[in-house]
């Protein structure tokens, strides 16, 4: 309002927005979607979303100045466009000039946006009791959002103004304390109940599919409105978006059938009705974000400054990579427990835990490092509890249980929808650096169908070359991915891998279900997070190989090669300088040298004896 068109008005409001953002603790005043419940919102407020982006509609424009016409007085007022959904016209039902020559028509770009898929428990609720904590240190409440909010939605709030009896009924009836619990159940309660695959409004039939890539998802989905550098942003990109939330019950006028024509007008819109139920949802489930300032994310863990380049965060990682041998030797033995005694299976699935595709050469992606862990117990529940330690340690994750059933019938590759205009999601529909653990132990005998063979197909590509084709029906479009993937197998892996372990426990408890629920209560809180840290850390480091290693380790090949030229090929090689690097990385040292280079030998001579003593007891299984 200050600012005559034309000016540089919106590059103050990003400037101010950032500036403000960068004081302490500020980023956890803003309340988060991926914690408040919609409806606890006040709208038009300032919000933040941690998601990932799942589709791109098209672009679409909006009148970023368009002027209002009193009809009683003829006066005319100019107002902004940017950040809404819906022109403002004040309350005398000012008209709005279509033909004035002050209108200007800017551009946007909508991208469909999802929670990140598999986000685990562990990142939601520590990113919560951040924010908690933030607010109710703050000296003045936030305008947006205050955690005593939790008891009653803004709507209600509005009622309570009016009609004070019902506050008073309601405090009468309410005797729960406000301490942090009292807080996050309801929120939670309200998340789950408020929250699904697919949601049925009133205003909508069939039921509105969310489009969450894995099953049973919770959290909103939000249409997020992006006004510059929206080239940057790409699918399956995941973004923290700070911006307005806005939730106008007129945008859900398109969904329903008996609108009043009077009220929207399609302008004899081209879209189909299919295209308009999708692209247009009711805002109360698919609420817009109209951003003001967006970040790529290189990860989701809370317990990791988000930006590891700043300053203050080099005195983060140099504080904790001074204690990183003891956190190195305790994760060590608490995987060696997970894995029933196993020390050479639990070094080799840290590797796998920080490994990361760190380049590609050509279609080749360098850095993956995908194990099959073989010699898993049949039908057990040792594999659902491998997972659930895993799901305890990385932000990301999801287990994929390879049974003939899921094979044949679920969607793993993304498809475009043409008639409804968006991309339909699947199982491998994945943000980076998500731990895949695929389930092989659950397999039977039984026939794949078409459908099952593309799917086994696109899972062995994945794991390949770190790609997924999406169907776009008349051609196939490559997405580049990185997921660690996990395999866990009886016998060797149907799928191709990079490297298989086969198991040899030390001990067999006699009850499967508390010893591996006993090993996780015993961790501590504090020492569960160094591990947390441990592992997403480790990933973001910068690794090289000095010219006089490199050397040495040439020779070295060519002297194996001399000794035993049947056994040692270049895969070996390939793998061994893979095992050497993650070695180094998982030791704090970004750079390789003789004493871990022998002791990646060493590591790879016992897993392939291993191997073939098993392959001796077992004959040609493996």
């Amino acid at each position: 309002a200050q600012n005559v068109p034309n000016s540089d008005w919106e590059k103050k409001v990003t400037d101010y927005f950032k500036e403000k953002l960068k004081e302490n603790n500020a980023t956890n005043w803003v309340p988060s979607l991926n914690d408040v419940p919609v409806h606890y919102l006040k709208p038009n407020s300032l919000v933040k979303f941690r998601c990932m982006v799942q589709d791109m509609f098209d672009p679409e424009f909006y009148m970023g100045v368009y002027e209002t016409v009193d009809p009683n007085t003829n006066a005319r007022v100019l107002h902004f466009g940017k950040y809404r959904d819906v022109a403002e016209c004040g309350q005398f039902q000012q008209e709005i000039d279509l033909n004035s020559s002050q209108t200007v028509t800017s551009e946007r770009q909508t991208f469909y946006c999802v929670p990140v898929p598999g986000e685990s428990a562990w990142v939601k609720e520590i990113s919560f009791l951040a924010e908690l904590v933030a607010s109710q240190a703050r000296v003045s409440p936030s305008t947006s959002y205050t955690p005593s909010r939790h008891k009653r939605s803004y709507e209600e709030d509005e009622d309570m103004d009016l009609h004070p009896s019902k506050q008073k009924e309601q405090h009468m009836g309410n005797s729960s304390g406000g301490d942090i619990h009292g807080c996050v159940e309801p929120k939670r309660l309200e998340t789950e109940a408020s929250a699904g695959h697919h949601l049925i409004s009133p205003n909508c039939s069939p039921p509105l599919d969310l489009n969450f890539p894995l099953p049973g998802e919770k959290g909103p989905a939000c249409l997020v409105k992006v006004y510059e550098s929206w080239d940057s942003f790409k699918v399956n990109d995941v973004l923290e978006v700070y911006g307005i939330l806005s939730v106008d019950p007129v945008l859900s006028i398109v969904n329903n059938e008996e609108r009043d024509a009077s009220a929207l007008d399609p302008m004899e819109c081209m879209d189909t009705a299919e295209e308009q139920r999708v692209h247009s949802p009711p805002a109360s489930l698919v609420p817009r974000i109209h951003v003001i300032l967006a970040q790529k994310l290189q990860h989701i863990n809370p317990l990791l400054p988000a930006c590891l380049n700043e300053e203050e965060s080099k005195t983060f990682v140099s504080n904790f990579m001074s204690e990183l041998s003891p956190v190195r030797a305790e994760l060590l033995g608490f995987l060696t427990h997970a894995l029933l005694g196993d020390s050479l299976a639990a070094e080799y699935l840290i590797l796998h835990l920080i490994s990361t595709v760190y380049a590609r050469r050509d279609v080749l992606p360098l850095g993956k490092f995908t194990v099959n862990l073989s010699g898993c117990p049949r039908n057990s529940i040792f594999t659902e509890h491998i997972y659930r330690i895993i799901q305890q340690l990385v932000p990301a994750s999801y287990r994929l249980q390879m049974t003939i059933e899921n094979m044949n019938h679920s969607r793993f590759i993304p498809h475009k929808d043409y008639t409804a205009n968006r991309l339909v999601s699947g199982v491998l529909q994945l943000a980076s650096n998500t731990s895949l653990v695929v389930d092989e132990t659950q397999l039977e005998q039984g026939q794949l169908d078409t459908t099952g063979v593309h799917n086994v197909t696109a899972l062995g590509n994945l794991i390949t070359w770190q790609k997924v084709d999406y169907d776009f029906n008349y051609h196939q479009m490559e997405f580049p991915c990185n997921i660690n993937v996990l395999i866990t197998s009886e016998g060797r892996s149907l799928l191709p891998s990079d490297c298989q372990v086969h198991l040899q426990p030390q001990i067999i408890p006699p009850n499967m279900e508390e010893y591996m629920n006993s090993l996780l209560k015993a961790v501590l809180p504090s020492v569960l997070n160094k591990f947390r840290i441990y592992l997403s850390l480790l990933r973001l480091l910068d690794y090289s190989i000095s010219d006089e290693v490199t050397k040495a380790v040439e020779e070295d090949f060519v002297e194996m090669r001399k000794n035993d030229p049947e056994s040692i090929t270049a895969d070996d090689l390939h793998r061994t300088l893979l095992v050497a690097r993650f070695l180094s990385l998982s030791a704090g040292q970004t750079t390789l040298s003789r004493e871990r280079w022998l002791r990646a030998k060493q590591l790879e001579a016992l897993r392939k004896a291993r191997l073939q003593q098993q392959k001796c007891v077992n004959g040609n299984e493996l």
